[in-house]
């Protein structure tokens, strides 16, 4: 498909979002109604405003504006016998995002595999169907207007069993699935389906305070870290050098701050000995968990080393960040530690695909096959050799 008729596809959905907005926001509160109970983080996730429209229009807009992935030359040769060899980037032809809740996926994320050239199969969470079913209507309002099969992005309004069937059996020919959800949907994709997968992980994200650091710029960006605490990129995790200066002094202080905005603060029995309202868990399995909740775990280690090591036991290979100003311990940290996007003196919260430059993010992979970080259409392809003779044969 040419560049000018994918962008011509993008703009004018952006267009039709904007002239129906109030439809919008009427179809996500009949989402929201139908689930009362839900818990505050999955209702974060579902809940459509008019900031969130905003952004879904603008990454439509962003993603026109980027560069084609589709069709670029990546190697050429040509042999002496006249033989022209070409390898190209290719879409990877239909890919399946399978997502929970959040209806803005159903825009951003399709909008970047379209941009790649790529068919897209979408299948949302059974909470936000009223409102991924008219975004999927206005996507394929825009595909019909410019002339291009309006099944080209399609939603598939399946059961939870027949879903799971979807994965294993592969009726649609899907060449790629994005499992974007929780640790069982992930694990189950991984180890049931008949097509390659991208691992869009857990988040589970630290952040380490070395002793030579700006404790107050750490404060600033511990809070920002928990902002939202619904998304992948929110900070679970605080590790703070046993040897800063005032250790005590400063917990307190980071303690009043966190107290102040609500959120609930545990830690291991080290650092609930200097601060009592710090409730104390000493269970390793918490340093695994994804709170996705107003909740942190605080813990005192005894140097960057040993800093380095919990991390890439735990973490949930997203991203990291250091506090500090030691340019060593920086370097040493960020390339040690083994994670997707890795910090030094800014907020996890940067790990998206807006905030990197890319446009619209499809997921952020933690695996390292084929891409790692926030997946936008330039990583939406892979390669195909063209080879170009004049009956040219292999003696």
């Amino acid at each position: 498909m040419q560049t000018i008729l994918k962008n011509k596809v993008l703009i004018r959905l952006s267009e039709i979002i904007s002239s129906h907005e109030n439809e919008i926001l009427a179809a996500n509160r009949q989402d929201l109604n139908a689930f009362p109970d839900m818990d505050a983080s999955t209702k974060d996730r579902l809940k459509v405003d008019e900031k969130k429209i905003g952004g879904m229009i603008q990454s439509l807009r962003d993603v026109a504006e980027l560069p084609d992935p589709e069709g670029k030359i990546l190697y050429g040769y040509t042999r002496p016998d006249g033989l022209r060899i070409e390898n190209r980037s290719v879409p990877f032809g239909t890919i399946l995002i399978i997502y929970e809740s959040r209806p803005d996926v159903t825009i951003e994320a399709a909008a970047t595999a379209f941009k790649a050239g790529n068919r897209i199969l979408l299948k949302g969470g059974k909470e936000s169907l009223n409102t991924n079913m008219l975004l999927t209507q206005l996507w394929q309002q825009a595909l019909t207007e410019n002339g291009i099969d309006q099944n080209f992005v399609r939603y598939l309004n399946l059961s939870h069993a027949e879903t799971q069937q979807l994965i294993k059996d592969n009726p649609y020919r899907v060449d790629l699935i994005i499992p974007r959800g929780g640790e069982k949907l992930i694990a189950f994709v991984k180890e049931n389906a008949s097509a390659p997968v991208f691992v869009s992980g857990r988040g589970n994200n630290f952040l380490f305070i070395d002793k030579n650091s700006d404790f107050e710029m750490a404060i600033r960006i511990i809070l920002n870290g928990k902002q939202r605490i619904s998304v992948c990129n929110a900070l679970d995790k605080v590790l703070i050098d046993e040897n800063i200066p005032d250790l005590e002094q400063k917990v307190h202080r980071l303690t009043d701050e966190l107290l102040l905005k609500n959120i609930e603060i545990v830690g291991d029995e080290k650092i609930n000995s200097i601060d009592s309202r710090i409730k104390k868990n000493d269970d390793s399995h918490i340093l695994s968990e994804e709170f996705l909740a107003a909740k942190i775990y605080l813990s005192i280690v005894p140097d960057i080393e040993a800093a380095v090591n919990i991390i890439n036991t735990y973490s949930g290979g997203h991203s990291a960040t250091i506090v500090t100003n030691d340019d060593a311990n920086a370097d040493l940290f960020m390339q040690q530690v083994d994670c997707a996007a890795v910090y030094r003196n800014a907020s996890t919260r940067f790990t998206d695909g807006g905030q990197f430059g890319v446009g619209a993010e499809i997921a952020i992979s933690t695996q390292k096959l084929h891409f790692r970080g926030p997946l936008g259409a330039q990583e939406l392809v892979t390669n195909k050799w063209f080879v170009y003779g004049n009956g040219h044969i292999r003696e």
